[in-house]
């Protein structure tokens, strides 16, 4: 293993294999990403043949140049974050084998992810989907009741199915939910929402649910609480009843929430309260509004939009 990158390799696998077990798959990975940076080093960062390249001679610079070469192949954040793993990992094993003196990947930052938004369905389009014919009966008077109110209310699917009968204030057309960090907040939501509350109320009062789903809001089929992977099943049936043509998540219903509220004129700050966002940062990325639109505002509101040269 003395000083050649090639032998350094082949034996952090055989670590991988012997001392810690991991798969083919996994090992197989790392060396497809180490393998990666062997090449770089040999053709781009040194230009020098690989066996005289060795890890000791690795530092920083080396390990920075290799994941802007990275960014510059067209690799997401997420890739260049798997690639320094590698190398961290790689080189806290050579370390503690005392083939080099420290780890020249430890200090460096890992990409941040990209945060990528969810689908987000138009003002008809929601409202096609929430008035989608789907079953007839209690299930029926459930599905669309559950979907009003996703829609109204903009609330998280787990936050949805987790709500009590004791959570929701018709009269004053408002509901109580604890969401991240504990927090509770009040929501409102309008008459539509409220009037297919009061509907699944009255079919629900026909059903025996037992102790511990009785104080649930909603119910499955046989009674007990819903799962959020119901909730899923529900919209999957409501978005083909509604023929708007793609698959969307219950997270895009409360994506479609905030950006349906920002378009209309709410300001962030009402917005980040209704969602329950501990930081402004999270709900500007949810409430991402085209260039289109930003165009069509500019147009009709700045005094000098409609100037030419």
């Amino acid at each position: 293993m003395r000083g050649r990158l090639a032998e350094e390799l082949a034996a952090f696998d055989r670590h991988l294999a012997d001392e810690r077990g991991v798969s083919r798959h996994t090992r197989a990975a790392y060396g497809k990403d180490l393998g990666r940076f062997a090449v770089f080093l040999s053709t781009v960062f040194w230009n020098k043949p690989p066996e005289k390249i060795a890890a000791k001679d690795v530092d920083a610079l080396a390990v920075r140049s290799y994941l802007a070469h990275l960014r510059a192949d067209g690799l997401v954040k997420a890739s260049i974050g798997r690639h320094l793993s590698a190398l961290r990992t790689f080189f806290a094993f050579l370390k503690r084998e005392g083939h080099v003196g420290a780890n020249p990947a430890k200090a460096i930052a890992t990409p941040r992810k990209e945060h990528s938004l969810p689908r987000t369905l138009s003002v008809t389009e929601a409202g096609a989907v929430v008035a989608a014919k789907g079953r007839e009966g209690a299930l029926g008077a459930r599905d669309r009741a559950l979907l009003e109110l996703l829609y109204a209310t903009g609330l998280r699917v787990s936050e949805l199915v987790g709500l009590k009968l004791e959570d929701v204030d018709l009269s004053a057309r408002q509901v109580r939910t604890i969401g991240k960090g504990k927090k509770e907040r009040i929501v409102p939501f309008g008459r539509a929402a409220a009037d297919a509350v009061k509907t699944w109320l009255k079919a629900r009062g026909e059903m025996r649910p037992p102790a511990k789903d009785a104080a649930f809001l909603f119910l499955n089929a046989h009674a007990g609480r819903l799962t959020d992977r119901s909730v899923r099943r529900i919209l999957d049936r409501a978005m083909l009843g509604a023929d708007v043509g793609r698959h969307a998540s219950p997270h895009a219903l409360r994506h479609s929430f905030a950006t349906h509220l920002l378009a209309a004129g709410a300001d962030l700050r009402s917005i980040q309260e209704l969602l329950g966002h501990a930081s402004l940062s999270t709900t500007q990325r949810y409430t991402h509004l085209d260039a289109e639109r930003l165009l069509e505002v500019y147009r009709k509101s700045h005094p000098k939009a409609e100037e030419r040269d």
